[in-house]
């Protein structure tokens, strides 16, 4: 059995960034009715894209 830890929040950094409008409302479209904020959708894509370029090299 795995062992319960107490997770810690990892530091952050405010970004400001630009997205075109489409891509926002496909974002917004995907999690609505999910418990997800724009925010977390957006950092775990870059997370996936970030995993998949390192097991591309």
């Amino acid at each position: 059995m795995k062992k319960f830890k107490i997770p810690s929040v990892p530091p952050t950094t405010n970004k400001c960034i630009r997205f075109p409008n489409d891509v926002i409302e496909q974002v917004e479209e995907a999690i609505q009715g999910k418990n997800c904020t724009f925010t977390a959708f957006v950092i775990e894509a870059v997370k996936v894209a970030l995993e998949n370029l390192t097991e591309e090299n």
